[in-house]
């Protein structure tokens, strides 16, 4: 069986002046995962529940300090400042781990950027059925997509397209307007060479490569194709095809997430009904899996 989940981990920042969470923060994931989720036995969208949870435990106690210190992503954030770190972020891939593993997850889609978080997630299934001694985790593959596969930030080719970076001006927002979609993409960083016919002219040229890579995944295209089509021009003329290329395909997502924001009792809907769809499936293994180990209910 082919399963994916997604589990919406997102703590939100607090509004400013203030702990609390801000609510439009609380909720702005929430309306791109609920749009696809219009056919609810195809696609289910749920907040973290008691199995995952609970799971996270046996998840935690398995892997060993040496695989969570080679998590790249954990060095990428925390940089110099890793002992000022939460071991939330540490742990994290150990709760994305269970996550998978309570839904019994043979294929996820994820980015390229993940793909060692689901080798850490087979690892830790590897390590629960031989100490167990019986076969109950499935494989787990990682699904990443063939185009865009990890989209990079607008003023740095260097790094991942990320929310918690403090420049608005380095990401795309399912919530952008169609002027703030064309600034951001103007104001991307880029070189003082045209666009060249080949892929290999964009090799040591990362903004260039981005943003080419980011056409070719919106126009369903192959980089190669776009390099073609705009080979030896300069960025402006490219800039403008790709901004209204973006305003084209996520104007109407982000005008159905603005809707969706305004209807805070039709998320709360859509949440209770995944987190019920969502617990009848992993209830169930988590329960074995905590059987296996030996704990007692």
């Amino acid at each position: 069986m082919t399963a994916s989940s997604v589990w919406w981990t997102c703590i939100p920042s607090p509004c400013p002046g203030t702990r609390r969470p801000c609510a439009s923060r609380r909720w702005a994931q929430q309306p791109a995962f609920s749009q696809p989720a219009s056919n609810p036995p195809a696609c289910t969208t749920s907040p973290p529940s008691v199995p995952m949870p609970a799971l996270a435990g046996s998840s935690t106690a398995s892997p060993r300090l040496g695989w969570l210190n080679r998590m790249t992503q954990f060095k990428d954030k925390a940089g110099k400042n890793r002992e000022n770190h939460s071991a939330g972020l540490y742990v994290y891939p150990n709760l994305m781990a269970a996550d998978i593993l309570a839904f019994h997850a043979t294929r996820v889609p994820v980015g390229e950027d993940q793909r060692q978080h689901i080798e850490l997630t087979n690892d830790i299934a590897q390590k629960f059925n031989h100490d167990m001694g019986v076969e109950f985790f499935p494989q787990v593959e990682a699904f990443i997509p063939p185009a865009a596969a990890r989209v990079m930030s607008l003023r740095d080719g260097s790094k991942k397209m990320s929310k918690s970076d403090p420049s608005e001006q380095s990401r795309i927002v399912l919530t952008d307007t169609a002027d703030d979609i064309a600034l951001k993409i103007r104001r991307a960083k880029t070189d003082s060479e045209p666009l060249p016919s080949e892929m290999e002219g964009l090799s040591e040229r990362p903004e260039a490569r981005n943003l080419v890579s980011i056409y070719a995944a919106m126009s369903d295209e192959t980089p190669a194709a776009v390099l073609s089509r705009f080979s030896g021009q300069g960025f402006g003329p490219f800039k403008n095809a790709l901004a209204d290329l973006l305003v084209e395909r996520l104007a109407p997502v982000a005008s159905e997430t603005q809707r969706l924001l305004q209807d805070e009792a039709h998320l709360l809907s859509v949440l209770r009904a995944g987190a019920e769809r969502a617990n009848s499936i992993s209830e169930p293994l988590v329960r074995e899996a905590e059987r296996l180990v030996g704990f007692l209910r």
